[in-house]
């Protein structure tokens, strides 16, 4: 039986794929899992039974990964689920940029008693009048789960597509259209693009990414979106560029104390993955994580481990290790079992940097003496013995 405690709500369909030996508990210290959003982590304990945190969502901020690795917590989060809802808003966002509608719809409400209405529409309309997205140029920088759909629905659009990530994973290069082109550098979107949209994460070298220097290669009047994190776009730098019109509009899902009330600057409430498909493809996610690692020891979207799949455990007992990744791990581990008579049918080893996982399928039973002796080996963080089938 395993307890979890969600933090924030999360979708019921996601919380209905746990079975009946998932109970839910209203005490953090009691769970074996946690499953949140956006709540902030930072400030508490976590209690020693705590064995994995799920992030319903792709963002990890408010979670505090390094020491969740060093107490044997491993997080995951939901990369993709939610990347359907962020690119159709990524589409509303250019479309809103591309034509003045929210400036058209206030000057309708402004005349919302005027009976003339429709005659007066036919002189006025004219002061929101905007450009088509059909033909002009989008760079995506950062061609991940959401870059990709992005940059694929654009070429839908009729628009010119640039894409730029030097890290780009197989899978999202296999699901790229043919009809992007490729850029060396991001410079080259800056400088050739009408439109810039960045779907990269939030790190040392990505924050503020678009700044005074690389907004001074882009285009008079480009338009540029951020639906990824606030911190890419340097917030004093994106003001001055608005109000000297370098910037046509800058487009944004995060609101901040700078941007909010800018002219030029569409803000928009943090809407990306507020979307009922969204939240539940999250959680049906998170939950499928949870479930794997409890019953399986499978690592899958950790974000402070490796990944590491050893299939679904049989019915012998499987033997998982959270370590450092040091040397003479291995060769500790085997020669404990060995002492004690203990085969290994299957064993696995990942590494992450500076953190690693063991799994081992074992024949019979380990003793407790033996979990306790894993425990002690220096480097060691935490070990867990899956027993039942």
């Amino acid at each position: 039986m395993f307890r979890y405690h969600c933090l924030n709500p999360i979708s019921q369909v996601g919380l209905d794929q746990l079975d009946e030996n998932y109970v839910s508990t209203e005490k953090a210290e009691e769970a074996d899992a946690i499953l949140v959003r956006s709540a902030k982590m930072h400030e508490m304990e976590f209690a020693k039974g705590l064995k994995v945190i799920a992030r319903a969502g792709a963002g990890v901020n408010n979670i505090p990964l390094e020491r969740c690795a060093e107490e044997g917590i491993v997080v995951f989060n939901t990369p993709g689920a939610n990347a359907n809802g962020v690119k159709e808003l990524v589409i509303a966002g250019m479309l809103l940029a591309a034509r003045d509608i929210i400036g058209g719809i206030n000057w309708v409400q402004e005349y919302e008693e005027d009976g003339d209405i429709a005659k007066i529409t036919e002189k006025k309309k004219k002061a929101f009048a905007g450009t088509e997205l059909q033909g002009k140029k989008l760079g995506v920088i950062g061609l991940g789960a959401i870059g990709v759909l992005v940059a694929n629905a654009a070429i839908s659009l009729g628009m010119e597509v640039y894409g730029y990530d030097p890290y780009v994973s197989v899978d999202s290069a296999w699901r790229l259209s043919e009809k992007i082109y490729h850029a060396k550098t991001a410079d080259e979107i800056y400088k050739d693009c009408d439109y810039i949209t960045v779907h990269v994460p939030a790190m040392e070298d990505t924050k503020g990414m678009i700044d005074k220097n690389a907004i001074s290669l882009m285009k008079d009047g480009v338009v540029i979106l951020n639906f990824a994190r606030d911190v890419l776009v340097n917030q004093e730098d994106i003001v001055d560029a608005l109000v000297s019109e370098k910037v046509h509009c800058y487009v944004t899902d995060f609101p901040t104390k700078e941007i909010v009330g800018v002219k030029g600057a569409i803000v928009i409430p943090h809407l990306g993955a507020s979307t009922e498909e969204s939240e539940d493809n999250c959680a049906i996610m998170a939950a499928a994580e949870v479930r794997d690692f409890l019953e399986n020891g499978n690592i899958t979207h950790s974000v402070n481990f490796p990944d590491c799949d050893m299939g679904v455990k049989g019915e012998g007992q499987r033997v998982t290790i959270l370590h450092k990744n040091i040397p003479n791990m291995l060769g500790q581990f085997t020669g404990l079992m060995a002492e004690k008579n203990i085969n290994i049918s299957l064993m696995t080893n990942k590494s992450r940097k500076e953190y690693a996982y063991t799994m081992m399928d074992v024949d019979g039973e380990i003793p407790s003496e033996v979990e306790e002796q894993l425990t002690g080996v220096e480097g060691v963080l935490k070990v867990r013995v899956i027993r039942s089938a």
